[in-house]
């Protein structure tokens, strides 16, 4: 037998943060004639679907539903609460909170960021004093990204609010959560959360295309108050709308919601919390396996603490210029594909060819994670890449519960 062998031949595994991987019911439901968009069962779905988004989210307020990806949904909610001059604050920890911040500077915002790095968490000391400084209360809102795809930085939200309310700052709390709902532990309404943000693509696992806005009554004051907001942005007759058009602005994404009726079936089945269980133990065992390969090998973990790891994506790094070559290789060899590292150096820079992540989102299990880390540990070997032994032991194990 050749050493070279590809064994690439059957069903892909797209390991990426995002699209994730589609369930066959979300598969099955979309697969389907074009609907009636004047009556009957599409129409008679929306107000549980709502709800049962609202559920998700662990909020009684409102949802607004967006034909977009994750950006649409961060220029949705900014352009519902403010307005061309009014000042942000921008705690970034990555790419993500870094774009969110470039997106409202695009729609005249006054953005300040406090950049931690891209390995870091919020430092809430800081946040607090620039709060403070902020006699006069021109921040209008916190733009908070929970998990940032780029970095696996996971956010303590909850604490943030407790920051706002320590030092009595009434300024919009608003959470990117677009690589969390449905991964990660968030209670919107019991954290104190304003305004949130997310989309279909990934925890939800339906294909992206649908972007989501929560928001409450204290975001809903600060909208109607605002001089101007466009008519496609305009959350408010897409949340209580009058007539089934309103939901979407116009023509509903038909085939995707059904898509999203069975995913929320799903996890509704599931129960959220089990998902969140479930998801915090698979990125438990990624982490086993990569401290593993860490020991007497050059695989870093992006985010060193693991209270500050997200459960639905992991940042790694190799030696440039093997993280790319890892990525290759168990994509041509294995039909594994891995996320490229995003956000992680300039475009140019030899250094991108350090980073690739992993994503553990959305229709997930024990095998299919024992899969990916086999795959890696094949493309560690095969590229003579060094790393420490054990490591896919190490994951079953906690697989296991042990």
């Amino acid at each position: 037998m050749t050493q070279d062998l590809r064994v690439a031949q059957g069903r892909g595994y797209l390991a990426i943060p995002g699209p994730s991987v589609m369930p066959d019911a979300v598969l099955r439901a979309m697969h389907r004639a074009s609907p009636n968009i004047y009556e009957g069962e599409l129409l008679d779905m929306m107000e549980p679907l709502t709800a049962d988004l609202r559920r998700v989210a662990r909020t009684k307020h409102h949802v607004a539903i967006y034909i977009a990806n994750g950006h649409g949904a961060w220029e949705a909610a900014l352009a519902n609460v403010i307005a061309p001059g009014e000042r942000v604050l921008v705690p970034a920890t990555g790419r993500f909170g870094i774009g969110w911040g470039e997106m409202a500077t695009g729609l005249g915002a006054d953005v300040q960021v406090l950049d931690f790095g891209k390995s870091n968490p919020w430092d809430l000391d800081q946040i607090a004093e620039e709060l403070r400084a902020d006699a006069g209360h021109q921040i209008k809102a916190v733009l908070a990204v929970h998990v940032d795809t780029s970095s696996s930085v996971r956010n303590d939200v909850p604490a943030l609010r407790a920051v706002l309310d320590e030092v009595g700052h009434p300024a919009l709390l608003m959470a990117d959560c677009i690589a969390s709902l449905g991964c990660d532990e968030f209670e919107m309404d019991a954290w104190g959360v304003d305004v949130m943000v997310t989309g279909s693509q990934k925890g939800l696992m339906v294909p992206p295309g649908m972007g989501f806005v929560f928001f409450n009554e204290k975001a809903a004051a600060k909208r109607s108050v605002m001089p101007r907001v466009s008519r496609y942005w305009d959350w408010v007759p897409r949340a209580n709308p009058e007539e089934f058009f309103q939901y979407f602005g116009g023509t509903a994404p038909t085939h995707h919601l059904y898509g999203l009726r069975a995913a929320l079936d799903m996890i509704h089945e599931e129960g959220i919390e089990h998902v969140w269980a479930r998801h915090q133990r698979l990125a438990q065992a990624i982490w086993a396996a990569c401290e593993t390969w860490s020991e007497n090998g050059e695989l870093r973990l992006n985010v060193t603490d693991r209270t500050f790891r997200s459960h639905a994506v992991t940042a790694l790094r190799l030696d440039a210029p093997n993280g790319t070559a890892l990525r290759n290789w168990v994509q041509k060899n294995l039909g594994l594909t891995l996320g490229i590292g995003l956000g992680m150096a300039e475009p140019g820079d030899p250094a991108r060819d350090a980073f690739f992540r992993l994503g553990h989102m959305g229709h997930v299990n024990g095998q299919m994670i024992m899969g990916v880390l086999g795959g890696i540990q094949a493309g560690l070997s095969a590229l003579d890449i060094p790393h420490g032994r054990g490591a896919v032991e190490a994951a079953a194990a906690v697989i296991a519960g042990r």
